[in-house]
């Protein structure tokens, strides 16, 4: 047997609320509220048309992606009632029941169930269930009423739903409504050889006559469902509530290790979850640089992050979870004895955000642009590698001020070198410039407006070296008199 479930969100208010989604002719109708279905408001019912018909029609564009995130977890969610599920559609689920409605107390107490807990989750779902798929899907969207029908009903239950139900494409419905075959009864009373050569020429997932064929049982439709979520848990029951989580730390984190070897997969970030006697929980949570499945590893990045945990009362129940997992091979030591460097990285990478936080340990990442202060970021260790080195042309100073600090400056107007600047209250007189250097603004990040820059490289008295730039040129109509701003420092 298979039961297909068919969703749709119903928000409950006396206002009529449609989604909306795009259509070949502007937008239409995805799905309706009570209220907007009261009124006579169906999917695919054209946006324009509906708000003219009823003025107080109110319009939420539907979030499709999202729909469809959550459909996919519905699919697994839904393998509480049996181990097959799949997805049928864009709102649909398919359920392989074989063997598994006595567990529920029967056929109809088992749809009784579907519809109560997905309900108890804000969804109306209308079931229908079946001996094959397509008989499945086509009663739980077209019947008006919850069916269920065995292998020698389904002749009787499908003729009279639409030919629609057969979930062909919307030529050959016109084509069969053309030709007086509005039903699957009357499709099916048709003598097969009048209509063979009409549809041979047809895919085998759209030509109606297969798929009536499939519907009955004539035709095999098997389930493709998709595997379940492989999982990483390890869990330790105490036959008594206990206070310190640390003792029983090390069996956790053996078995899971253990059990990431045999599938040869590191864990990226683990989850230790204590369950207290008093219905409440704490979690701890590290994460890797580097997939690491190396059980003394673990054990030290928890060094000192169970400290903070209170445990109430004590509690009975302790879970490790590998949440994030990546593939690593087995890999032989080196014959030399050396230890593998980047491997001793990431290690100290771990350690250190163990104790001082994510935001805390970072790397340079560099992006091509033209503006100096734009070049290197910062990004946390834990979600990449540092970006490689850009080929920097001009040579740029060893620090750089962030923000650069406005100095006032005597030079030869309107273009010439620095000769002398104030900053941070002393003056400076400069011996030696190399520049200028322009900059120009980039038009498709910057602000319009935004004024070019012309950089010197100058060197004092006392030989220190100093990187300047004047923002702007005198009468470039972006502004008033150029600014002068000390960038950075030169060895």
């Amino acid at each position: 047997m298979r039961v297909i479930s068919q969703y749709r969100s119903v928000p409950n208010d006396d206002v009529p609320v449609v989604l909306s989604r795009d259509g070949p002719h502007g937008p239409v109708v995805q799905c309706a509220n009570t209220a907007a279905a009261n009124r006579g408001i169906q999917p695919r019912d054209r946006i324009v048309d509906a708000q003219a018909i009823h003025p107080d029609l109110h319009v939420e564009a539907a979030d499709l992606e999202g729909d469809q995130i959550l459909m996919q977890r519905l699919v697994h969610w839904a393998r509480r009632w049996c181990p097959w599920t799949a997805q049928d559609g864009a709102d649909g689920l398919f359920l392989d029941i074989t063997g598994a409605a006595h567990l529920f107390g029967g056929e109809a107490q088992m749809l009784r169930d579907i519809v109560q807990r997905f309900a108890m989750q804000g969804l109306t779902a209308k079931v229908a269930l079946a001996p094959t798929a397509g008989a499945a899907q086509a009663l739980a969207r077209y019947s008006p009423h919850t069916a269920i029908c065995h292998q020698s009903t389904v002749a009787a239950h499908l003729a009279a739903l639409p030919v629609q139900a057969l979930r062909s494409d919307a030529q050959t419905n016109r084509l069969l409504t053309r030709l007086g075959l509005k039903t699957i009864g009357a499709l099916e009373a048709v003598p097969r050889q009048a209509l063979m050569r009409r549809f041979s020429h047809m895919a085998a997932d759209l030509n109606p006559l297969i798929l009536l064929d499939k519907a009955m049982g004539k035709t095999p439709d098997p389930l493709n469902a998709p595997a379940d979520h492989i999982t990483f848990t390890v869990r330790s029951r105490l036959p008594e509530p206990v206070i310190d989580p640390i003792p029983h730390l090390k069996g956790l984190v053996d078995d899971l290790c253990a059990t990431l070897a045999t599938a040869e997969q590191g864990a990226r970030q683990l989850l230790l979850t204590i369950y207290r006697i008093d219905s409440e929980c704490r979690s701890v949570s590290v994460v890797f640089a580097k997939a690491s499945r190396d059980p003394a590893h673990v054990l030290r990045l928890f060094d000192g992050k169970l400290d903070g945990i209170d445990p109430g009362f004590g509690f009975d129940l302790l879970t490790l979870e590998a949440t994030r997992v990546e593939p690593v091979s087995l890999v032989q030591d080196r014959l030399d004895g050396t230890r593998d460097t980047q491997t001793d990285i990431a290690g100290l990478l771990d350690r250190l955000t163990a104790r001082l936080g994510q935001d805390r340990i970072t790397w340079s990442s560099w992006t091509q642009t033209h503006k100096p202060e734009r070049v290197e970021g910062r990004i946390p260790a834990l979600q990449g590698g540092p970006s490689p080195a850009l080929l920097v042309c001009h040579e740029r100073p060893i620090r750089m001020l962030k923000p650069a600090e406005e100095v006032h400056v005597i030079y030869a107007v309107p273009e010439g070198p620095p000769s002398q600047f104030r900053w941070r209250r002393v003056v400076y007189k400069t011996t030696r410039h190399a520049g200028p250097e322009r900059i120009a603004p980039e038009w498709w990040r910057d602000k319009p407006g935004t004024r070019l820059r012309d950089y010197y490289k100058v060197e004092v008295q006392d030989g220190r070296r100093f990187w300047l730039y004047r923002e702007g040129l005198l009468h470039d109509g972006r502004g008033d008199d150029p600014r002068w701003f000390v960038h950075g420092f030169f060895a």
